[in-house]
Protein backbone atom coordinates (compact mmCIF):
# COMPACT_ATOMS: atom_id res chain seq x y z
CA UNK A 1 0.00 0.00 0.00
CA UNK A 2 1.49 3.76 -0.96
CA UNK A 3 2.21 5.56 1.74
CA UNK A 4 0.62 8.43 -0.11
CA UNK A 5 -2.57 8.68 -2.64
CA UNK A 6 -0.71 10.86 -4.82
CA UNK A 7 2.49 12.28 -4.92
CA UNK A 8 3.46 15.02 -7.40
CA UNK A 9 7.56 15.92 -8.62
CA UNK A 10 8.25 19.31 -9.55
CA UNK A 11 11.48 19.58 -11.22
CA UNK A 12 13.41 22.98 -9.96
CA UNK A 13 16.49 21.60 -11.96
CA UNK A 14 18.63 24.08 -12.86
CA UNK A 15 21.48 23.99 -15.70
CA UNK A 16 23.87 26.15 -17.17
CA UNK A 17 22.85 28.54 -19.70
CA UNK A 18 24.90 27.10 -22.64
CA UNK A 19 22.83 23.75 -22.31
CA UNK A 20 20.98 23.71 -25.45
CA UNK A 21 18.08 22.01 -23.52
CA UNK A 22 17.57 24.77 -20.49
CA UNK A 23 16.02 23.96 -17.13
CA UNK A 24 12.58 24.10 -15.35
CA UNK A 25 14.42 26.58 -13.03
CA UNK A 26 14.70 29.04 -15.31
CA UNK A 27 11.21 28.51 -16.56
CA UNK A 28 9.53 29.15 -13.54
CA UNK A 29 9.71 25.39 -11.82
CA UNK A 30 10.30 27.10 -8.36
CA UNK A 31 7.41 29.13 -8.57
CA UNK A 32 5.31 26.19 -9.54
CA UNK A 33 6.98 23.94 -7.07
CA UNK A 34 6.44 27.17 -3.90
CA UNK A 35 2.63 27.02 -6.03
CA UNK A 36 1.87 23.19 -5.41
CA UNK A 37 3.15 23.68 -1.58
CA UNK A 38 0.59 26.30 -0.87
CA UNK A 39 -2.12 24.63 -2.00
CA UNK A 40 -1.66 21.37 -0.29
CA UNK A 41 -0.86 23.52 2.85
CA UNK A 42 -4.69 25.11 1.97
CA UNK A 43 -6.01 21.82 1.09
CA UNK A 44 -4.39 20.22 4.37
CA UNK A 45 -3.03 17.03 2.61
CA UNK A 46 -0.62 16.21 4.89
CA UNK A 47 -0.23 12.22 4.66
CA UNK A 48 -1.69 11.98 2.11
CA UNK A 49 -0.74 13.74 -0.69
CA UNK A 50 2.68 15.18 -0.89
CA UNK A 51 4.49 17.57 -3.54
CA UNK A 52 8.16 17.74 -3.13
CA UNK A 53 10.97 19.32 -5.77
CA UNK A 54 12.94 17.32 -7.93
CA UNK A 55 16.02 16.69 -9.61
CA UNK A 56 15.77 16.98 -13.58
CA UNK A 57 12.69 14.59 -14.50
CA UNK A 58 14.87 14.78 -18.13
CA UNK A 59 12.07 16.58 -20.28
CA UNK A 60 14.08 19.99 -20.14
CA UNK A 61 12.68 21.18 -23.66
CA UNK A 62 8.85 20.97 -21.89
CA UNK A 63 9.66 22.75 -18.51
CA UNK A 64 8.43 23.69 -16.16
CA UNK A 65 7.38 19.76 -15.82
CA UNK A 66 5.61 18.42 -13.25
CA UNK A 67 4.52 14.10 -13.04
CA UNK A 68 1.77 12.61 -10.25
CA UNK A 69 2.48 9.50 -9.22
CA UNK A 70 1.09 6.14 -9.18
CA UNK A 71 -1.25 8.16 -12.55
CA UNK A 72 2.26 9.09 -14.65
CA UNK A 73 0.91 11.49 -15.91
CA UNK A 74 2.97 14.76 -16.51
CA UNK A 75 1.86 18.49 -16.61
CA UNK A 76 3.71 21.62 -17.68
CA UNK A 77 2.09 24.18 -16.09
CA UNK A 78 3.26 27.76 -15.75
CA UNK A 79 0.60 29.75 -13.86
CA UNK A 80 -0.88 29.57 -10.45
CA UNK A 81 -3.97 29.40 -12.36
CA UNK A 82 -2.56 25.99 -13.60
CA UNK A 83 -1.40 24.46 -10.67
CA UNK A 84 -4.83 25.32 -9.17
CA UNK A 85 -6.58 23.69 -11.76
CA UNK A 86 -4.37 20.61 -11.67
CA UNK A 87 -5.05 20.49 -7.80
CA UNK A 88 -8.77 20.53 -8.17
CA UNK A 89 -9.54 18.39 -11.12
CA UNK A 90 -6.54 16.00 -10.72
CA UNK A 91 -5.57 15.74 -7.59
CA UNK A 92 -8.92 16.42 -5.64
CA UNK A 93 -11.48 15.01 -9.18
CA UNK A 94 -9.65 12.31 -10.06
CA UNK A 95 -9.89 13.75 -13.88
CA UNK A 96 -6.60 14.33 -15.83
CA UNK A 97 -6.36 18.26 -17.47
CA UNK A 98 -6.15 17.79 -20.81
CA UNK A 99 -4.73 20.93 -21.65
CA UNK A 100 -1.78 21.04 -19.59
CA UNK A 101 -0.11 17.74 -20.59
CA UNK A 102 3.45 17.58 -21.29
CA UNK A 103 3.64 17.20 -24.95
CA UNK A 104 3.90 13.67 -25.47
CA UNK A 105 4.46 12.83 -22.27
CA UNK A 106 1.01 12.96 -20.79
Amino acid sequence: MPRFERHIFICTNERDDADSRGCCAARGGLDVAGWFKAEGKKRDWKGRVRANRAGCLDACEFGPVVVVYPDQVWYSPTTAEDVRRICDEHIEGGVVVQDLLTPGLG
